[in-house]
Formats: structure tokens, C-alpha cells, sequence
């Protein structure tokens, strides 16, 4: 069995991997820590646990858990991961890394977004875990940097068209829109009830956190510099994500040839799932799943290109694509914990 820790256990990504790990036939949870919640049982900060599990809350920084652990989630706070990161790793402990401290390999592009890094030395040892594109340097990886949920949303659909020199690599728009547990569980006024239900509306435009990490993996997958256009919104609902991303095609494109490699890119995937023309995604056909469900619009008399992606932000944007992360790391078939079916009701 696979050892294995969570720490930020007490937020909305912890839990969710709380539920995964404690499901999964390959693993047993031996750590759950909180800064927040030390000393309490997990089963008090979430009463639908009891029965489950009987994990009490401790000090990440507390005994060391050196040969207790083969693998640790880090569902913390930006900054808070790379405070802990080297140490774990120093105690033969495999790190999956949810913030943004390891999701960048240009670590000036990191700082321009978060804060001073302060284990920039480790990057460069850093995967990004976007699971079906880099697949290969996971195996091997002992640091992974779990993309975020937009990004997961929008590298996703795009990577194979710009690989294939079937888009226009600039004028990339993405109107993304969330669930509000993607502001996590910290109180805000911006994600309280009353400000959030019945509207809708954008935040962040111009600025958001998650654009550089899409400019970037873009513009290594692509071979060129790429900058995208990345508009957020908030969804008056507690989970799900759906991109709709508009590019240019270039000449030769057609749609049938957008779809043949589509297939050769994601046919064999079991959580890529593209749809048959005229179908667009909905986020109720993904919620509870680690699925991503990708449309597409292909206009004759304009050749744009309307792409439309919906994931569940707390799984494949968050828990369930670290759990991915987590099999292919240990040589496991890569559905292990993740393939229940789910109903939208």
C-alpha cells in the first residue's frame, strides 16, 4: 500500500483528496495535517467523515514523517508549499504540490504573479503534472506541480491544436467561468452568499494569477511565444468550470482534421472525453467526475474555431488530477480511485 499524507487537509481540495485517498484500493492515508485545525480530529471539522476516518489534524512542521510516508499532497496556501517542499523531499518523501510554487520553470514568471520564490533551485526538478501531456516525465518525477483548474480547463483543448500548427498562435481568447469553491474556503466577501448568489459576473480581468502559468506552457508546448487573452468569471454555483476559448484557423485547417488529432491526441485517454459535432459540454455532466469534456464549433465562412471545455474545478482542476499524478508516479493504472460513475442529479 502506498503511504500517504495530505496536508491543508481542512480545505475544499483537501477534503475532496481526503475522500479519494481514503477510496482508493492502493493507498491508505497515514497523515492529514492543518495549521487551522491542529489537535482536532478530522471528523469534527467534517462530520461526514465519521466512520471513515479517525485521523487526528497535526502540525505539518510537528513529528518528522520521514519513512511514514511515501507521498505527500500539499493543498497550502502559495508560498507556504516551497517553506516545505525541500525538506520533504530530503526525507525520500514524493511531493504533489497543489499551489503555484512548483508549477513554473521560469521562476521570474512565478515572481511576477505570486511572491519572491524562495527554492528556486527545485524547479527545475519540478514536472508539471497536466497528466496526459506530460505523462512520460511524471513516471519519474519525485516533485510535482499540480496545474491549476483554468489552466486545466484551457491547455487541454488547445495543446494539440497548436502542436499541430492548426491555430493562429495569437488572438487566443478564453471566457472561463467557475464555481465559487474555486476561491477556496477561507472567508471573503467576494465569495460570500449574498454577493455571489443570483449574479455573475467577471474578476480579475487583466490580472489573474493563473494567465502567466497558461502563457507559459503554451508557449513551450507550441515552440512560441503565446499570450492568451483570459477572462474569469464567477458562477453563482459551489463547483464546476467551463471554458469557452475562440482562436483563428489557419488555412489548411478543417474541422475533420481538428478532429483527427484530437483522436490521435486523446482517444486512448480515459478522462479526455471529445464530443460528437453539434454537442457542447455542460458542467452538470462532469461534476463528481475527473473528466474533461471538450466541444468544438468550426466556422466555414470566418475559419474561428469555438473550443468549450467544462471540468470539475475540485478534480481534474485540483484532487482527481493530482490523484492521476499520484498513479502514474507509482507505475498504477492511471483510473485507479478515479473511475465511479457519477449522474448529474
Amino acid at each position: 500500500m502506498i503511504k500517504v499524507g495530505i496536508a491543508g487537509v481542512t480545505g475544499y481540495t483537501g477534503i475532496e483528496l481526503v475522500k479519494l485517498i481514503s477510496n482508493h484500493p492502493k493507498t491508505k492515508l497515514c497523515s492529514v495535517s492543518s495549521n487551522s485545525y491542529k489537535g482536532k480530529a478530522l471528523t469534527e471539522v467534517f462530520p461526514s467523515m465519521r466512520g471513515f476516518e479517525t485521523l487526528i489534524c497535526e502540525d505539518l512542521d510537528g513529528p518528522p514523517l520521514s519513512g511514514k510516508l511515501d507521498v505527500i499532497f500539499l493543498a497550502l496556501p502559495h508560498k507556504i508549499s516551497m517553506q516545505h517542499v525541500p525538506g520533504l523531499l530530503g526525507n525520500h518523501i514524493k511531493v504533489i504540490d497543489l499551489s503555484a510554487d512548483f508549477r513554473f520553470s521560469d521562476a521570474s514568471a512565478y515572481e511576477s504573479a505570486y511572491q519572491e520564490h524562495t527554492a528556486k533551485h527545485l524547479l527545475k526538478k519540478s514536472v508539471y503534472g497536466l497528466s496526459e501531456i506530460y505523462r512520460d516525465k511524471i513516471k519519474a518525477a519525485k516533485l510535482i506541480g499540480n496545474p491549476g483548474c483554468y489552466p486545466t480547463s484551457i491547455l487541454l483543448p488547445l495543446i494539440p491544436l497548436l502542436k499541430e500548427n492548426l491555430i493562429q498562435p495569437s488572438g487566443i481568447i478564453s471566457d472561463s467561468k467557475s464555481g465559487v469553491s474555486g476561491a477556496g474556503r477561507s472567508l471573503s466577501l467576494s465569495s460570500h452568499f449574498c454577493e455571489v448568489n443570483e449574479s455573475f459576473g467577471p474578476y480579475k480581468i487583466g490580472n489573474h494569477r493563473h494567465t502567466p502559468e497558461i502563457d507559459e506552457i503554451l508557449s513551450i508546448q507550441s515552440g512560441q511565444k503565446i499570450s492568451i487573452t483570459f477572462v474569469p468569471h464567477l458562477l453563482p454555483i459551489t463547483r464546476g468550470m467551463l471554458s469557452t476559448i475562440y482562436v483563428q484557423a489557419k488555412e489548411h485547417t478543417t474541422e475533420s482534421r481538428i478532429r483527427e488529432v484530437y483522436a490521435a491526441y486523446y482517444e486512448k485517454e480515459p478522462f479526455i472525453r471529445i464530443l460528437q459535432k453539434n454537442a457542447f459540454p455542460a458542467i452538470s455532466h462532469v461534476k463528481g467526475t475527473n473528466a474533461c469534456d471538450i466541444g468544438l464549433h468550426f466556422c466555414e465562412e470566418t475559419h474561428q474555431i469555438i473550443l468549450v471545455s467544462a471540468i470539475d474545478n475540485l478534480l481534474k482542476g485540483a484532487a482527481g488530477q493530482a490523484v492521476q499524478n499520484m498513479n502514474i508516479m507509482f507505475g498504477l493504472k492511471e483510473d485507479l480511485g478515479l473511475n465511479s460513475v457519477q449522474v448529474p442529479l
